[in-house]
C-alpha cells in the first residue's frame, strides 16, 4: 500500500507513537522515522544525557530543527517526541505538511506503562503520575490543535491502532483502499 503523503504520530510519552510508527510504516511501504532517535544520533548522546547537560531549551532548539527536515521531506511515517507540539512553529509543520495523528492515552494509562523507565528525563520527578498529569494538561490541547484524527491507544493492539490508522488515511483519500485479497499484506 503506498499513500500520498506523510503521516506524523503525536501524543504523550509511552502512547505508542514508535512503536505504532514502526509497524504503520511496514504496512505503508514507507520509511520509519523517530524524531528522537534522529536526535539522539545527531548529538552523539542520550536525550536525557543532553537534556541535563544543556536544558530544555536548547533540546527544543534541535528538535525543532530535525521536525522541520522530516516534515519537509519524502514522504514518510514519523513519530515526535512528546513535547514537540510545544514550539508553534513544529505544531504548523506536523498539521500542514501530512495527516497527523494523535496517540491519546490518559495520564493513568501511560503510568501504568512507563513506571519503571528511566530514560524519559521528563518523568525522572518524585511524582511521574502527577508528572504526566500536567503533562497532559498542557499538551493534549495542542495535540488536539495539530492532529487530524484522534485515535484513543487505551487497549487496543498495536495491530488494532495500524488498522485505525490506515482506515482513517483511506476515508481520508490519503492511501488508496487495501486489496480485497484474504491474503496477508
Amino acid at each position: 500500500m503506498s499513500i500520498a503523503g506523510s503521516s506524523f504520530l503525536i501524543g504523550l510519552p509511552g502512547s505508542g507513537k514508535s512503536t505504532v510508527g514502526r509497524q504503520l510504516a511496514r504496512r505503508l511501504v514507507l520509511p520509519f522515522f523517530d524524531s528522537d532517535q534522529v536526535i539522539e544520533q545527531r548529538l552523539g548522546c542520550s536525550i536525557r544525557e543532553f537534556f541535563e547537560r544543556e536544558g530544555e531549551a536548547r533540546f527544543r532548539d534541535i528538535e525543532a530543527s530535525v521536525i522541520d527536515e522530516l516534515t519537509n521531506g519524502p514522504a514518510a511515517v514519523v513519530s515526535t517526541g512528546g513535547g514537540a507540539v510545544l514550539r508553534p512553529e513544529n505544531r504548523t509543520h506536523l498539521n500542514e505538511r501530512g495527516t497527523a495523528f494523535y496517540l491519546k492515552s490518559t495520564p493513568e494509562e501511560l503510568f501504568r506503562r512507563l513506571r519503571h523507565d528511566r530514560n524519559r528525563p521528563l518523568l525522572q520527578v518524585d511524582d511521574p503520575l502527577q508528572r504526566l498529569r500536567d503533562l497532559y494538561e498542557v499538551r493534549d490541547p495542542l495535540y488536539r490543535q495539530v492532529a487530524h484524527f484522534i485515535v484513543e491507544t487505551g487497549r487496543p493492539s498495536v495491530a488494532t491502532l495500524v488498522n485505525m490508522i490506515v482506515m482513517q488515511l483511506e476515508v481520508g483519500g490519503a492511501a488508496p483502499p487495501a486489496p480485497a485479497s484474504g491474503g496477508p499484506q
